[in-house]
């Protein structure tokens, strides 16, 4: 096994990668650039972590875990803007939003153990 799959927030990366790879597949009719920025940044979380955690400077570690942490911001941004435009319903947006805030303050934790 390799180090990243034993992070619970990597598990939880890969959740949330699902969840808006089931959100996406289910709603064909949102505008592909939303699509395939919010599909990019989602599969960026999980694989940030993992390059990560496979760097021995801790600096190098670090500065994925930034990126990840970047990465959920810019899906939260997109989400809210397909809330906006009324192709994500409130409850949907707050399940996803929740996820990944709670995702976000582990990959906090995991940036700030490395400064």
């Amino acid at each position: 096994m390799f180090d990243f799959e034993k992070l619970l927030v990597y598990k939880r990366a890969t959740v949330f990668n699902l969840k808006i790879y089931s959100f996406l597949f289910s709603n064909k009719n949102i505008d592909r650039e939303y699509r395939d920025q919010l599909k990019r940044a989602a599969f960026s979380i999980p694989l940030n972590i993992a390059e990560g955690t496979g760097r021995t400077a801790r600096a190098d570690r670090r500065r994925f875990y930034v990126i990840a942490i970047g990465s959920t911001f810019e899906c939260v941004a997109i989400l809210d803007q397909l809330k906006t435009l009324n192709f994500i319903t409130g409850e949907v947006y707050s399940e996803i939003y929740s996820f990944a805030f709670e995702m976000t303050k582990m990959l906090f934790g995991l940036e700030k153990s490395l400064r």
